[in-house]
């Protein structure tokens, strides 16, 4: 194409400057931030496209879920996928496929239609979200990789923060539509900055095997989606009910299938012995738990400021903006520190910090003032935030660079995991506490319930349990990442064989 031999001409002169590794940055940037701002969007956007379609609830809500649930089932066949075949093609091909979603999206004229193009987005996103933090992670320098990391960790914030904003201006001034307007024209800007800015070369790929793991990828998908599926049907259909079940066993089923075959397997998708490194098995088990307490307080608060204090729906937002200004701040700074202390400490002052404002969250009350409110999700943001940036980075020093599009996608899948398993637990201890105090109750119907009320009392009980359940949690990953290696130690055997993408 002219342009990527424009974008080869371009790049050319600055490709071993250090400055070049930021415009790198810059351009995957531009395409989490156009992925993040849609996802903001749609929720606002969920109740006037109900309205539009005439659709209930139960439907209209598959807008958001078949978006998620297909890049968390595809997120490892395309990290591996982009190890083999380039991570600049995989990447594009995303940012391709996503615009054209957005152009059905846009025009769509049923929510059927709406929901299906959103599942295409998906896919799109799938193989930009993994590939792009492997794009990163291959042109920063170890002892810059933190700061590369937590810098992306920022840009996910602030999109986190402009896609309700952005979303709520565009649909009150204009129409739902120009949400995806909006997606096409940042789509197409990413793309270009990514043709004429990044050169194929500077990524490694893994050169052992062109062969792809096609039946990996079918397992990987089928344990993801029985997996989601379950967890997130748990709570509304009841734990021991048979579709339940019979998710919880083909999940097992599949995992089993899954880990068979990725050992036996010559060319695996994922390669099992990188969970021989205890840097990765711990950095991936404790950013799962991680998420764990991030997602229940998430899921958790606006029910209590709404029903214990009395809160609107928009000062329930401003209450928790500190939660997304501390991790904006904090994921470049703990990128920073962790290239020149290490991983370790932040590791594990983090998840301490974190343990420490769910332990602040557990002992609200409905006397409690803004002040401790504010003051424990602070403290839990600040922690996550500072644990985050600092265990990516550890993470990916445990793999060799050929391999970080999977090492990405698979970083990413523990995150959507815990998100969708940490609203499940905290939704099912709360309800279970409830029903054992005899209110047979849905969680959203606490809403309703006055202060000084029965159900409120027994919400805010279930609350103080998930929210101590969740600090263990968290004190148990800083208990494990004691026991990381330090950078030095922790070094991956390199693969010689380095070929163009």
């Amino acid at each position: 194409m002219v342009s990527a031999r424009i974008g080869d001409m371009l790049a050319s002169g600055m490709i071993h400057k250090p400055i070049y590794r930021w415009w790198v940055f810059a351009a995957v940037a531009l395409g989490t931030l156009t992925s993040v701002v849609n996802h903001g969007g749609m929720s606002v956007a969920l109740p006037t496209i109900a309205q539009y379609f005439n659709a209930d609830l139960a439907t209209v809500q598959w807008v958001v879920i078949a978006e998620g649930l297909t890049i968390s089932a595809l997120l490892l066949p395309m990290g591996r996928l982009s190890d083999i075949v380039g991570r600049k093609r995989i990447f594009l091909s995303g940012l391709a496929i996503f615009i054209v979603a957005a152009v059905f999206a846009a025009t769509s004229g049923s929510i059927i239609a709406l929901i299906g193009a959103k599942a295409l987005q998906g896919l799109g996103a799938a193989m930009t979200q993994g590939t792009g933090m492997a794009m990163i992670t291959s042109v920063f320098p170890d002892e810059e990789r933190g700061k590369g990391i937590g810098s992306h960790a920022s840009v996910v914030g602030t999109g986190g923060v402009l896609g309700p904003i952005a979303g709520g201006f565009l649909i009150t001034a204009l129409d739902w539509r120009w949400l995806f307007y909006i997606n096409i024209l940042m789509g197409l800007v990413t793309m270009a900055a990514v043709l004429l800015i990044v050169r194929s070369e500077v990524f490694r790929q893994d050169t052992r095997t062109t062969r792809y793991d096609y039946l990996g990828a079918a397992l990987s998908t089928a344990v993801l989606l029985s997996m989601l599926l379950t967890v997130s049907n748990g709570s509304r259909m009841g734990w021991s009910s048979p579709p339940i079940i019979l998710g919880a066993l083909g999940f097992v089923a599949f995992l089993v299938a899954f880990v068979w075959w990725e050992i036996l397997s010559p060319s695996p998708m994922l390669d099992m012995s990188l969970f021989r490194s205890r840097v990765f098995s711990i950095g991936i088990g404790t950013n799962f738990m991680s998420f764990l307490g991030i997602t229940s307080s998430r899921f958790l608060m606006p029910f209590y400021l709404q029903a214990a204090l009395g809160f609107t729906p928009a000062l329930v937002g401003f209450a928790l903006l500190p939660n997304a200004a501390s991790r904006i701040v904090m994921g470049p700074v703990s990128g920073w520190l962790s290239d020149r202390y290490g991983w370790r400490p932040f590791n594990v002052i983090g998840l301490l910090l974190s343990a420490s404002g769910l332990l602040i969250l557990a002992s609200l009350t409905t006397t409690s003032s803004i002040v401790i409110v504010v003051t424990g999700i602070l403290v839990q943001s600040i922690g996550s935030g500072l644990f985050q940036s600092p265990n990516s980075a550890s993470i990916f020093s445990a793999a060799d660079t050929t391999r970080h599009g999977v090492v990405a996608a698979f970083v990413n899948l523990s995150r959507n995991s815990g998100n969708v398993t940490g609203t499940a637990i905290a939704a099912s201890i709360v309800t279970a506490v409830m029903v054992s105090q005899g209110f047979e109750v849905k969680i959203d119907e606490v809403l309703d319930a006055g202060p000084g009320s029965g159900l409120l009392e027994s919400f805010l009980s279930g609350l103080k349990i998930a929210f101590l359940a969740m600090a263990v949690l968290q004190l148990f990953g800083a208990l494990a990442s004691v026991f990381k290696k330090d950078p030095q130690s922790a070094q991956p055997a390199e693969v010689q064989e380095v070929t163009p993408d």
